[in-house]
């Protein structure tokens, strides 16, 4: 089908030249010269375009964040309420602009998956969807000044061709200082930047930046005897931004978009317990068509390490490895 769709992109835009605007995908570039201004309905027949995007169900976005996301009770509620009051809005003053915190494993590449899948069919592979990864596509500290450039046409680009665009920045605490910053001007509250509009995107940043405030805070919560269904955001939410602001190891050190308050929220991820590591088991049993076998269940989470070393409370590294501890037990 994806070839499909680019023999069609050739014979219709044949001899036009068109340059990539995106670092993943030319597909972006194709889609928004074909949709602006050449047989916009054909074209849509054969490929994902802007404005075939799917209506927001809150109901659908609450299931999916219920089912597959656990442990997490704040990032779920500020998730399922910035975004729908977000898509809701005709005519948002700015930009959604979402900063994930939490230790590798706790959920929040899942998170973006979730919203992804819920704005556009494509989810991640839409061509609406653009996911950087600090390492990959900005990995020399010397090129700095040329990822700003190249930063800001992608992302200008892209949002000519959708204003709902989304865009994911993985690793923040392995971004160079001062790289993001290029993109504070379509974050901020103008109707337009160069004659483009960006109210109507969304950022998201990951990091793991200010994890070990937001595992202090559940530590002190389950010494005291306390559900960590009792914290709250405004336990965690200031001393995030301070964190990743005063992190001289992450992408957020002195930037303008936390000076300038232009993050909508700092969502925090716990880190998981056992009880939360036999949760993903079985919904990995049941994804790979697999009976849920609790004594496997159980003999993957207790291969998992803990911490702290005297309590072992916590995961070290959350869900993301027991997918491969099931292999173990279902290799044929």
């Amino acid at each position: 089908m994806k070839l499909g769709r680019a023999a069609l992109g050739l014979l219709l835009l044949a001899p036009l030249a068109v340059r990539a605007v995106e670092p993943i995908s030319l597909g972006l570039a194709l889609a928004g010269v074909l949709t602006g201004y050449i047989y916009p309905r054909l074209y849509c027949l054969f490929t994902e375009c802007c404005g075939q995007k799917r209506s927001l169900s809150r109901e659908a976005l609450q299931k999916d964040l219920d089912s597959k996301l656990f442990g997490q009770h704040l990032a779920k509620k500020v998730i399922l309420n910035a975004l729908f009051g977000f898509i809701s809005n005709p005519k948002p003053k700015k930009p959604l602009t979402l900063s994930l915190h939490g230790w590798t494993g706790t959920g929040k590449n899942f998170v973006s998956k979730i919203i992804a899948e819920n704005i556009y069919e494509g989810g991640l592979n839409s061509d609406y969807v653009h996911l950087f990864v600090a390492t990959l596509h900005f990995p020399h500290a010397s090129n700095i000044t040329l990822y700003k450039d190249q930063l800001q046409l992608w992302i200008r680009g892209n949002v000519s061709a959708c204003g709902r665009s989304i865009f994911i920045f993985d690793e923040m605490d392995k971004m160079h200082a001062g790289l993001i910053d290029a993109i504070k001007p379509f974050l901020d509250y103008y109707d337009h930047v160069d004659g483009v509009s960006y109210q109507k995107a969304i950022f998201i940043f990951l990091s793991n930046a200010g994890a070990e405030r937001i595992t202090d805070v559940a530590l002190d919560f389950w010494r005291s005897g306390k559900q960590r269904e009792e914290i709250k955001l405004k336990d965690m939410e200031p001393a995030l931004s301070v964190s990743a602001f005063n992190n001289k190891n992450s992408g957020f050190w002195h930037s303008s978009l936390i000076d300038r308050n232009l993050i909508d929220y700092f969502v925090p991820f716990l880190p998981l317990e056992y009880k939360h590591l036999k949760m993903c088991i079985r919904v990995e049993m049941q994804a790979r068509g697999f009976e849920i076998d609790e004594d496997i269940v159980t003999k993957v989470a207790d291969e998992m390490t803990f911490f702290p070393k005297e309590e072992r409370v916590f995961s070290d590294k959350g869900c993301k490895t027991v997918f491969t501890k099931l292999d173990y037990y279902y290799d044929d």
